[in-house]
């Protein structure tokens, strides 16, 4: 791709959405950021305008004139688009919020892109779209059977696109996603979610505030441990999986999925222990019973995106608790004005 032409971000102030900006950055690209910034950071979007080329526009996908008007007065070569819900919990309690904001929104998008000839997006789908495993590794011929509203809202996202290929031409790369970790290696973005849902900062966050006591649900899954596992894969090296989708797109102009993940999984359990090594601090653990619904064992098979791609997860779960601690004592700074 040339490097005057602009690549819109949809959700590029958010954790994964501003990990890739950065990534686009460093790869020469100029930057369009959209964002309502219901979940994402106008001080994100001043720590990326300090990195490289990017400008801002404040505005909802739920509305269709303020995604038009960004089509209407940029020439957008492509699309990476994070912006949704994700809260599992909540879109059980509230699917209305989900599917006007994670499908309409989309619609709007994906209509914008048509009428004024953009015709490559890569999208932010989710490991959520298979639900409860039925092996794993997961590849990306597992049947998909959501078990939740945000699951099935990225699944007929994705059937959306695939429509959309075959009526307007619209080529687009879905990645699904497993558990992501991690934060910029500067600690110049990171993950800032309010609430904070993740285990990783949640851990690292108690360590600030005179530590808590978790609670693990279930020892006695038949894993080594006998704690769930999960694949965790590092934001920058899912940043760099975007990057390669969009080249993959100028390069082949043809649609795919692709599964991004560490193809290991870590057990919950060993996400306690890194973070103790990390941090050197004691975690307080407890174990509780099993929790409905919880797989036992959920991690990708990734070798499609490694062959087509030539993607591959490069860093380990400890380089992904290092970089969340050290983004973790500048956002304590931030927010409280300590330095730590």
């Amino acid at each position: 791709m040339a490097d005057n032409k602009k690549i819109l971000v949809i959700g590029g102030a958010g954790y994964i959405g501003s990990h890739t900006v950065i990534n686009l950055l460093n790869d020469g690209k100029d930057i369009i950021v959209f964002d309502n910034l219901e979940n994402g950071h106008i001080e994100t979007v001043e720590a990326l305008k300090r990195i490289g080329h990017v400008e801002f526009i404040k505005g909802d996908l739920r509305n269709f004139e303020d995604i038009e008007d960004v089509f209407k007065n940029h020439k957008v070569d492509a699309v990476v688009h994070f912006a949704a819900f994700a809260l599992v919990g909540e879109s059980v309690e509230n699917p209305s919020k989900y599917y006007r904001n994670n499908v309409l929104g989309t619609l709007n998008l994906l209509d914008a892109m048509v009428k004024y000839g953009c015709k490559k997006i890569v999208f932010s789908s989710t490991c959520a779209t298979y639900g409860n495993p039925k092996y794993v590794p997961v590849d990306e011929k597992h049947p998909q059977n959501p078990v939740s509203p945000y699951g099935a809202s990225k699944l007929m996202v994705e059937q959306i696109l695939n429509d959309y290929d075959i009526a307007y031409g619209l080529k687009s790369i879905k990645l699904r996603y497993f558990n992501v970790a991690g934060c910029d290696s500067q600690a110049r973005v990171g993950e800032w979610h309010e609430p904070e849902t993740h285990l990783v900062p949640n851990i690292l966050k108690s360590t600030f505030s005179g530590g808590k006591t978790f609670k693990i649900f279930g020892d006695d899954y038949n894993t080594p441990d006998g704690t769930c596992i999960r694949d965790y894969v590092n934001v920058e090296d899912l940043a760099d999986a975007h990057r390669l989708a969009l080249i993959y797109l100028e390069n082949e102009n043809k649609s795919d999925v692709f599964n991004i993940g560490t193809e290991r999984g870590d057990s919950v359990k060993n996400i306690f222990d890194s973070c103790e090594k990390v941090i050197g601090k004691k975690i307080n653990v407890e174990v509780a019973g099993r929790r409905a619904g919880d797989a036992e064992a959920l991690y990708a098979n990734s070798k499609k995106a490694q062959t087509v791609l030539g993607w591959k997860s490069q860093r380990t779960i400890e380089d992904s608790i290092s970089s969340a601690y050290r983004w973790e004592e500048v956002l304590q700074e931030k927010l409280n004005g300590v330095k730590v």
